[in-house]
């Protein structure tokens, strides 16, 4: 049997093993992988989720048990210290040796650390492993015992720098970004999109500070503060280093493998060294004089060396690697694709930004405009899939290729069908599958749905980027196969929530068993189907979540919103942000007496934080008793209605905005939809209420109010779309009532107004046909239904205290008087916290 031992237990060493095991020539051969960190590899792609679960098992690429299952002999915690090439054999840092007849080195690349005084002080970190991350999470929490507004900064403003700059964020400490170049993002971003990124992570609470060269680390012992000049000092009390990266090539130096004169062992398109024995794949490779940062040439790294040592020598790595990406940075999109730094010698460059927005739009096409050569997204990547591979596959492009990324409000982007792309079409870069191979699976009857194709493919399981593309491909080809594209909503119901809304509002049922036992396939239900009726039966009777409480999701359950370290926020209705005196000193009276953590939210209410639950009824209940209710924080129900203050007081305000907004707010509270809603109300064109973010908007403009649906912001922003001009309050609210109440009938679970007007068939006009000129003939059937549900409201937290079997849903112990005595908390800013998870 011939050995393999792959040194590096990473994303590209994991793929080695894993595309090697799958092929059928494999019984030949032995492997044995060394792997330095612990565990075994994980996902880094994603690694600053570990931030929000702390979870290291969820990153992991398989389990230990995969390469037992699969006969490979993983080693963690032992790192490879020579190779002797003569003989074909390895040593560990353990000194035991091990032989080889074919040796893969996998190890990767290090954070780069600058030369720069002081950089060995505690309290400066890398931003590369878990126990990197691990020992930052334990530091920042010793920061915010001692200081409660403890700062960070990070060194780079790469992609790596600002994934770390959001892990600031998210350790609770002030996030401050130092960058050596004039621009965010050198590599892939030109200087217009670059300040169009510095706004909108400004926005956010990000502080950027650009041509920033560090002269010295201060600090006695621990770093207190970056000098970049005699006068110029940033305080900081921790700092992650994200410089760049270095190829881990000191084992190929050592034993005298041909290296570049910058690092990285020199490979040719087979992934052979200079050593015809010794492979090296991933960022440790210098193919084209290139080290490749990203996942996918990797991972085609990793198959070209499974091909050639199993002796497929017309395997090899192309000339030209795909650069292309797209990524979502804190929050923000951001994507590249093809060459996005054009000269004007190559092509003409069309350019689409609106810095309100954050929003910033480049393609860059031939010069007689009909080849379409690269791009730039920040702030909107949902038609990176489809310009990428219009770009890959030369596919025509429209006669103004402005089209491709104008606002569809300006004439809409002309991209075509996924059916359109031809079948050598790469969808998934990480993986290498072709629309061929996808279409393929369903068309030869290995898979009938989206989980077979990714079972059988493997498509979408590496950054992810692809996923919808690959469910696009997956039903559009089920559908010409005349095959029914099921998106029923889990495995107790054949049917997906537009049928169960039809069946719960014709048949009557108010209890979820009624509908399980009468259109279910048998079992008590699940967490995707129970909340998913509950919401249904709210919609359709204005039921409250009081009414079947244990099908609810655990914030409606307990009418509030679960935090952290188990206790809950209470967040009363404030209609348009106005409140009077009286009500703001009885809010700060309640957070006083019962020590909650208070803060304003972006939707303009009053939240309190840190009520255990057996307080949650008694703070109800001082809430009530000074005309609050609940604001529904918690639920897929309308949040707020933000409002400006407009013609009251607003020299400008062309309407009175703030009673609008109050009279809608109080006309929609507590319907429950397939997801949460927000609405705005700006008195004229300034915009102050960011009603066009907002799911529906209103802008009073000169003979009435504009009114937009379909925005969002969250993880996918949206520009809400212009739908009525010069409208009069009677007519928005009939227009809300009917656009709302189809939404309600006819979106998916968890779907927002953004994203089911995306997908609806017609779109706006669409929308505009059956709302405003009722194309369907149920315009007068969706405002009933909506008029019959502002009738039915209840508060919830009413419902709650007024009844003695519902108050006992808010013990701590189904047995027992006694509150939880685990929880612990902090100083913050003269208030508390949380104690930080270690």
């Amino acid at each position: 049997m011939q050995h393999i031992i792959v040194v590096g237990n990473g994303m590209v060493g994991y793929k080695f093993c894993e595309k090697f095991v799958a092929q059928k020539e494999n019984k030949a051969f032995k492997i044995t992988v060394f792997g330095e960190e612990p565990r075994p590899a994980y996902d880094r792609v994603h690694l600053s989720e570990f931030f929000e679960s702390q979870n290291a098992k969820a990153l992991e690429m398989a389990p230990a048990e995969w390469y037992a299952e699969n006969d490979i002999d993983l080693i963690t915690g032992e790192r490879v210290a020579d190779i002797n090439r003569s003989s074909k054999t390895i040593t560990t840092a353990k000194d035991r040796e091990f032989s080889y007849d074919y040796l893969v080195l996998a190890t990767g690349s290090s954070p780069f650390v600058p030369p720069i005084k002081g950089v060995e002080k505690e309290g400066v970190f890398v931003y590369r492993t878990i126990e990197d991350l691990e020992g930052m999470l334990a530091y920042a929490a010793k920061l915010k015992a001692e200081k409660p507004n403890a700062k960070a900064a990070v060194l780079g403003g790469g992609l790596l720098g600002l994934e770390a700059g959001k892990a600031v964020m998210d350790m609770g400490l002030e996030p401050h970004i130092v960058e050596f170049a004039p621009k965010l993002m050198p590599r892939q971003l030109d200087s217009r999109s670059s300040q169009v990124l510095q706004l909108k992570l400004e926005s956010i609470g990000l502080n950027i500070h650009l041509s920033k060269a560090t002269n010295q680390i201060l600090g006695n012992g621990r770093i207190t503060g970056m000098e970049f000049g005699e006068d110029d000092i940033l305080d900081v009390d921790m700092l992650i280093v994200s410089a760049g990266i270095r190829p881990r090539d000191e084992l190929a130096r050592a034993c005298g493998l041909e290296v570049g004169v910058r690092g990285g062992v020199i490979v040719d398109n087979t992934m052979k060294t200079s050593d015809d024995a010794i492979y090296a794949i991933g960022e440790i490779a210098l193919y084209n004089q290139m080290i490749y940062g990203l996942v996918a040439p990797g991972y085609d790294m990793a198959d070209i060396a499974v091909q050639q040592i199993l002796g497929n020598a017309d395997k090899v790595m192309p000339s030209d690697i795909d650069m292309s990406t797209k990524l979502k940075l804190i929050g923000v999109d951001v994507a590249s694709f093809g060459e996005p730094f054009m000269p004007a010698s190559k092509g003409h460059s069309i350019i689409f930004e609106n810095k309100t927005q954050y929003l910033y739009k480049r393609i860059n096409v031939s010069h007689d405009g009909k080849k379409l050569l690269g791009g730039i997204l920040v702030g909107d990547a949902a038609d990176y899939s489809m310009l990428h591979q219009v770009y890959l596959n030369g596919m025509a492009i429209p006669e103004d290729p402005a089209q491709l990324i104008l606002p569809v409000s300006e004439g809409g982007a002309l991209l075509g069908d996924v059916m359109d792309l031809p079948d050598e079409a790469q969808i998934c870069s990480c993986e290498s599958v072709t629309k061929g191979q996808i279409c393929g699976v369903i068309e030869n009857g290995d898979a009938t749905d989206l989980g077979d194709v990714v079972s059988c493919t493997k498509a979408g399981t590496g950054c992810g980027g692809c996923k919808p593309m690959v469910a696009d491909l997956t039903n559009a080809t089920l559908k010409s196969l005349g095959i029914e594209v099921k998106d029923s909503i889990c495995e107790h119901f054949d049917y997906n929530r537009q049928d169960l809304y039809k069946i719960i509002q014709v048949k009557g049922y108010t209890k979820f068993n009624e509908v399980l036992d009468s259109h279910g396939n048998g079992g008590h239900g699940c967490e995707i189907c129970k909340p998913v009726i509950a919401s249904l039966m709210a919609s359709i009777h204005a039921d409250t979540a009081n009414k079947e409480y244990a099908i609810q999701d655990s914030n409606d359950r307990f009418l509030a919103n679960i935090q952290r370290n188990g206790t809950y926020s209470v967040v009363p209705r404030v209609p348009g942000g106005e409140i009077t005196p009286d009500k703001l000193i009885a809010l700060g009276e309640i957070a006083k007496k019962y020590d909650l953590y208070t803060k304003i939210t972006g939707g303009v209410r009053i939240d309190l934080f840190g009520a255990t639950l057996n307080q949650l009824p008694l703070i109800w209940k001082e809430l009530i008793s000074h005309g609050f209710e609940s604001g529904h924080a918690y639920g897929k129900s309308l949040r707020t209605v933000k409002t400006c203050v407009g013609s009251t007081w607003c020299r400008y305000g062309m309407d009175e905005s703030v009673s609008f907004g109050i009279e809608l707010e109080n006309r929609y509270r507590g319907i429950r939809a397939p997801h949460k809603i927000k609405g705005g109300v700006s008195g004229c064109i300034r915009e102050c209420a960011e009603a066009r973010g907002k799911d529906f908007g209103l802008i009073a403009v000169e003979g009435g109010w504009n009114l937009y649906v379909g925005g969002n912001g969250g993880a996918n922003p949206r520009h809400a779309e212009l739908f009525a001009e010069q409208i009069d309050n009677e007519t928005v609210i009939k227009y809300l009532d009917r656009y709302l109440m189809l939404y309600m009938r006819t979106a998916k679970p968890l779907q927002r107004t953004a994203a089911w007007q995306e997908k609806l068939e017609g779109g706006l006009e669409y929308l505009k046909e059956v709302i405003i000129e009722d194309k369907l003939g149920i315009t007068e059937d969706l405002e009933k239904e909506m008029q019959t549900l502002v009738n039915k409201f209840e508060c919830e937290w009413t419902q709650a205290v007024n009844d003695p079997e519902m108050m006992k849903r808010f013990n701590h112990f189904v047995n027992s008087e006694a509150e939880d005595d685990n929880l612990v908390f902090v100083p913050m800013r003269d208030q508390k916290m949380p104690e930080p998870w270690v």
